[in-house]
């Protein structure tokens, strides 16, 4: 099975000297996900909770709402020409009456470590296919200075950061300030999927009262994917995108940008932020 790091060979130049050494590198590989035998989606991640990134994917499509509706989650074997199995192919096997939704599965997607769905339609599609509507009535309230204190948590969490520095991270943590769950990958969707499948298959969907936080941008895609699952409150240390703040103004979720200590932007939700 593919590893989370790699060493590979680097000469480093330091104060105008040259030296050879190994250095250590998050692994990326391809992940092929397949939805009862067809394959769906391609998306560049880091070997691990590979289960988890295959049922939250299809969470955030709308196909999957609770454990129940998964019969079974297994690696593909025979996926090349020798049959050997990479445990890069997942498959997911719906439960015997789950009802597959039009998410146009012959589309064959492709997704980069950085990439996601954009644009109107797809705003108008997570609209009408979340599982979980009731994201406006959340009631959760977060002290400023608790969110404030996320970052350093998240951070200080990251194992494989510190032995890389090449890897997104996604935390989930109580309105308290609890961190509950925190994934890594050199994709933020990746690590977001990672979250949300891990809270999927614990049956602990949808996150009523949870705060999702990510490291670098707010895309649409995350605000998407933190929808889909019931996430009323999405922060970043970074920008939002314009369409990110839409369709969080229009689903009633409170997004947070720019998160660097004392300071932030709330771009939709104030009412859920405390000073």
């Amino acid at each position: 099975m593919g590893r989370v790091t790699e060493r590979r060979r680097v000469v480093r130049i330091r104060n105008g000297g040259a030296g050879v050494r190994p250095d250590t590198l998050v692994a990326e590989e391809p992940l092929e996900i397949r939805l009862n035998g067809k394959p769906l989606a391609i998306t560049m991640r880091t070997p691990g909770d590979d289960f988890a990134l295959a049922v939250g994917f299809l969470v955030s499509e709308g196909v999957l709402a609770a454990s129940a509706d998964v019969q079974a989650v297994t690696y593909c074997e025979g996926a090349t020409e020798d049959g050997s199995n990479t445990y890069n192919v997942v498959n997911v096997q719906l439960a015997a009456g789950v009802t597959v939704p039009d998410i146009t599965l012959e589309r064959n997607v492709y997704t980069t470590s950085s990439c996601g769905l954009c644009g109107k339609a797809s705003l108008d599609a997570v609209r009408t296919a979340t599982r979980f509507p009731g994201i406006a009535a959340d009631p959760v309230r977060v002290p400023a200075e608790v969110l404030s204190a996320m970052p350093d948590r998240l951070r200080a969490a990251q194992k494989v950061f510190d032995r890389t520095g090449g890897l997104h991270a996604a935390g989930l943590f109580t309105a308290q300030g609890e961190l509950l769950d925190l994934r890594e990958d050199v994709g933020r969707h990746n690590a977001v999927d990672k979250i949300v499948g891990r809270a999927f298959q614990a049956g602990r969907l949808p996150l009523t009262g949870a705060v999702l936080l990510v490291s670098g941008r707010a895309s649409f895609e995350l605000v998407q994917k933190a929808v889909m699952a019931g996430i009323p409150l999405l922060a970043a240390v970074s920008a939002p995108s314009s369409l990110a703040v839409d369709l969080a103004l229009e689903s009633g979720m409170t997004l947070v940008g720019f998160l660097r200590g004392p300071d932030m932007n709330i771009y939709a939700g104030e009412e859920r932020i405390t000073l």
